[in-house]
C-alpha cells in the first residue's frame, strides 16, 4: 500500500452541452466534472468502485457539504486535468480538494472542498470506515497547510496559477 498515490489525476474535455452561451463551463457543471473524475480516481487509483460497493455491501459515501471556487473559466472544448486528494478523515468522513487546471497545469480554473460522510444506505444513517479504509487513509492522506477554504483560494491567488 505504500506505492499508493497521494495526488490522482485524470483529464477530460469540456463539452457544448455543459457550457453557458458563452462557451464557459456552467458553474453548475464543475460538480459533475469534479465528482465524475473523483469516482473514476478511485477505480483507477486504489480499486474502489463506490457502485458496486454500495451495491454489495449498502453502503457508500454521501456528500455532506461541498465549497468551490471559480478562479479562471473552462472553455468549450478544452483539454483539463482534474487532480484530486484526500485532506483530512477520521472515522465516518473524509475531506477531499479537487482542482481543475488547464492541459499544461499551468493556471487553475477551479478548486472544491467536498467532504462525504460514509454512509449505510439499508440502515440509512451515518457508518463507521472499516479498518482497510482506515488504513488505506493514513496512506494517502496529504493534508495542505490551509484550514480555511478561503486561505487555501487566497494561496493560489498570490502563486497567481
Amino acid at each position: 500500500m505504500e506505492n499508493l498515490k497521494k495526488v490522482l489525476e485524470s483529464k477530460a474535455k469540456i463539452r457544448f452541452q455543459d457550457c453557458d452561451p458563452f462557451n464557459h463551463l456552467n458553474n453548475a457543471a464543475y460538480l459533475n466534472y469534479f465528482m465524475n473524475a473523483r469516482e473514476d480516481q478511485l477505480i483507477d487509483y486504489y480499486g474502489i468502485d463506490i457502485y458496486k460497493m454500495a451495491d454489495k455491501e449498502g453502503k457508500s459515501w454521501v456528500v455532506s457539504n461541498n465549497q468551490i471556487a471559480y478562479l479562471r473559466p473552462a472553455f468549450l472544448m478544452e483539454d483539463v486535468v482534474i487532480e484530486s486528494r484526500l485532506l483530512k478523515y477520521d472515522e465516518s468522513k473524509i475531506q477531499v480538494e479537487l482542482r481543475m487546471l488547464n492541459a499544461n497545469k499551468t493556471e487553475i480554473k477551479a478548486i472544491m472542498w467536498s467532504t462525504f460522510v460514509h454512509f449505510n444506505l439499508i440502515q440509512q444513517k451515518k457508518e463507521v470506515h472499516s479498518e482497510d479504509f482506515m488504513n488505506l487513509f493514513k496512506t494517502v492522506v496529504n493534508p495542505i497547510d490551509e484550514d480555511i477554504f478561503e486561505e487555501r483560494i487566497l494561496s493560489f491567488k498570490r502563486q497567481r496559477l
